[in-house]
């Protein structure tokens, strides 16, 4: 593979252009920049300065963003504030908003199987990784499962796509169009168009950490799967939290958070970090919980599914 651009030439086809009189030397000048020149989306030329003036290599910008595998789609951000705008919006019902509670649909008899089966499986492993960080492996369990389906699902989009996308519009003009809204009071519009700076800025850091994870790992941006916000791997982490708290736990020099070893390991030690230890009363270990998906109703689900793990192993003597 030629270095960040997915491209190779298998040897048949070297030798069917040397007997066209084809010089390779043609072939590469076209390919690393005739190839991109043609085919790059040039709405990017802000982002890329951007990244070049906070330090990147320029050569590694222009190898990220050239082709056709990225297309900047004003629909990516204008989603989002779509959504967060229906909800500044929503007409509340009266008296007393509903507390957080845990959600029903996890507790599911066949999904607990599978977590238990799972949590079999990866005995050993889980066994290793509570020696080193003190988390059981239930909780850890209840983590995969609700994140990625126990590693089955781990985002339909890319996140070098998502996070590309947000970062350049963080500039509202680039979206306002796409937003569907010809009601928008000012006040709204100018609520609106701080958010969509907010969300572009923190894009644009993950978007910086997402590159460093893959450089210094050895992966590839382009093909790595997310969430529409742009987490990765089995354990769902935000780049930057994978530059933080990634572990390399099977040892191979390397930390791919889609490596269930490593994912394990990097959970693990993302919860230990935000302060998990023996003793923790049910409370204390609530809010542990929350910092991994700042959400009350996800913590108290992780926890129930965990011990649902907990008796379900007791009972079976495990």
């Amino acid at each position: 593979m030629f270095p960040w651009t997915g491209s190779e030439f298998g040897l048949k086809r070297r030798m069917k252009l040397a007997a066209n009189g084809i010089s390779l030397a043609a072939v590469f000048f076209f390919a690393f920049w005739v190839g991109p020149l043609l085919a790059a989306d040039p709405s990017w030329e802000p982002l890329k300065e951007r990244l070049v003036s906070d330090g990147l290599d320029r050569a590694r910008v222009e190898a990220l963003f050239a082709g056709d595998d990225l297309a900047f789609s004003p629909e990516i951000m204008a989603r989002k504030m779509r959504a967060l705008l229906e909800a500044r919006l929503a007409v509340r019902k009266p008296g007393p908003a509903p507390g957080p509670k845990v959600m029903d649909r996890y507790l599911n008899p066949i999904l607990l199987a599978g977590a238990y089966a799972f949590q079999r499986e990866h005995d050993e492993l889980f066994r290793k990784i509570e020696e080193r960080y003190g988390v059981p492996g239930e909780v850890l369990t209840a983590l995969m499962l609700v994140e990625t389906r126990l590693g089955t699902q781990t985002g339909k989009y890319k996140a070098v796509t998502i996070l590309a996308n947000m970062a350049l519009a963080r500039d509202f003009a680039l979206i306002r169009s796409h937003l569907g809204r010809t009601d928008l009071s000012p006040e709204n519009e100018a609520w609106l168009a701080g958010r969509t700076e907010q969300k572009g800025n923190w894009a644009y850091v993950e978007l910086k950490s997402l590159i460093a994870y893959a450089d210094t790992n050895g992966l590839d941006p382009l093909t790595m799967p997310s969430s529409m916000y742009g987490a990765i791997g089995l354990c769902q982490f935000i780049p930057s939290s994978a530059v933080a708290y990634g572990r390399d736990g099977n040892g191979d020099g390397r930390v791919d958070l889609f490596d269930m070893t490593d994912a394990l390991y990097s959970m693990a030690y993302f919860i230990k970090r935000h302060g998990w230890r023996d003793g923790l009363d049910r409370e204390a270990q609530l809010k542990v919980i929350y910092r991994y998906n700042h959400s009350e109703s996800y913590a108290l689900t992780i926890m129930a599914v965990a011990d649902k793990l907990r008796k379900t192993a007791e009972f079976f003597g495990n």
